[in-house]
Formats: structure tokens, C-alpha cells, sequence
């Protein structure tokens, strides 16, 4: 058991390596020698524990880590806080903030009135995003992350910032993608599952095996 999870650390470690040595080799500038500053989209129950899995495997090489979740997540801001104490004890000097922004659409929500709350997110998330500047941004599928990714976007558009965007779709997505991955399969830097059959149906995507 602690062999698989040592080969699956590994490849959440080898994955933004590599996601981190592109996004510098497309800069101009000469290499640098800072952090990567890491902002990650956190989300409730199974997303936040399988994104700090991913993390857990990391070195602070990826610091600051900026989290992102919806303001009524309680949960995952205290899973946060655990691993992060947790990481301090290793790495003494562990950075990481702690952004909330409004949820996109609660459980139940219609969809029409699911856009108006979406539109609003993405206007509260823009400025957030502005000011932390993340080099990289890592998701896994909750509905926060679209909000967070499409300003990510904007900064590029409006010539800002290019952020690359590495999505992990969520291990329980076996044969059909989550609506934030299908959203945001068009629009991320690299598109990770963890099936095969999500391979086959969606071309763009990468696939590692499991890795959380």
C-alpha cells in the first residue's frame, strides 16, 4: 500500500513539474529562480481531499499557495488549515492564504437563476485573481473553479498574465465528465483524467493512470 502510494505522490509530483517547466520555457524573460506561485480551487467534500492529496506530494517550490473555496464551505477551509499545519512541520516556511468567493450555484439552485449567481462570481473573482497573480492554477472539478478559471482567462486576454490552468478531473468521473470539466475542457492548459474511457471520449485530455 505505501509502495502505490509512494508511485502515486510521484505522479502528482511529476505532473506539475512538467506543468511548471513548460510554463516557464514559454516565458521570454531568462529563467528565474522564485517559487511558482500555486493557486488552488478548493471544493467540498471528495474535491478537497483528493486536491490535497495531489498537493501532499509537492514541494515548496509551489508557494504561496492561494486557496480558493465558496464562502459557505466551512469544511473545506478546516481540511485547509489541517494539512497546512500539517506541512508547516516539514517546511518552516510555508505560505498560504486562505480567499473566499460567492458559490456559483447551490444544491438545488435552477439553472436560469444559476447564471445571475455564475456572472457574479466570476465579477467577484476577477479582482482576486488580479492581485494574486498565480502562476499556476490547480482544480479538480468543483463549480467554484469555473469562476476562478475563466478570470484566469481574462488576465490573459487583457494581456496581464498568461496563468496556466492544470485541471485533474475528479476520480469518481469514470465514463462522463464533470460540468466543470466539460466547461472547462476548451479553455485549460492541460486536461488530466484518470480513466481510460475518458481518454478515448475526450482526445485533449492526458491520461496518468490514478493519481490521487
Amino acid at each position: 500500500m505505501d509502495a502505490l502510494l509512494a508511485v502515486l505522490g510521484a505522479a502528482a509530483l511529476l505532473l506539475l513539474l512538467l506543468t511548471a517547466r513548460l510554463l516557464l520555457a514559454r516565458r521570454n524573460s531568462s529563467p528565474r529562480t522564485a517559487p511558482l506561485s500555486l493557486l488552488v480551487v478548493a471544493g467540498s467534500g471528495g474535491h478537497t481531499t483528493e486536491i490535497l492529496r495531489l498537493l501532499s506530494s509537492l514541494s515548496q517550490s509551489y508557494s504561496p499557495r492561494h486557496y480558493i473555496f465558496a464562502d459557505s464551505d466551512k469544511m473545506s477551509e478546516d481540511k485547509i488549515r489541517t494539512f497546512e499545519q500539517k506541512r508547516a512541520e516539514t517546511f518552516s516556511n510555508s505560505q498560504f492564504t486562505l480567499n473566499r468567493i460567492p458559490r456559483c450555484r447551490e444544491v438545488c439552485q435552477s439553472w436560469s437563476s444559476s447564471v445571475l449567481t455564475t456572472l457574479y462570481s466570476i465579477l467577484y473573482s476577477f479582482p482576486l485573481t488580479f492581485r494574486l497573480k498565480p502562476d499556476l492554477i490547480l482544480c479538480n472539478g468543483p463549480g467554484t473553479c469555473v469562476p476562478v478559471c475563466i478570470s484566469a482567462l481574462l488576465l490573459e486576454i487583457l494581456a496581464l498574465k498568461k496563468v496556466i490552468i492544470v485541471y485533474v478531473e475528479s476520480i469518481c468521473r469514470v465514463e462522463t465528465l464533470s460540468l466543470s470539466g466539460k466547461i472547462l475542457y476548451y479553455f485549460s492548459d492541460y486536461f488530466i483524467v484518470q480513466w481510460p474511457a475518458l481518454k478515448e471520449k475526450y482526445p485533449k485530455s492526458v491520461y496518468l493512470g490514478r493519481i490521487v
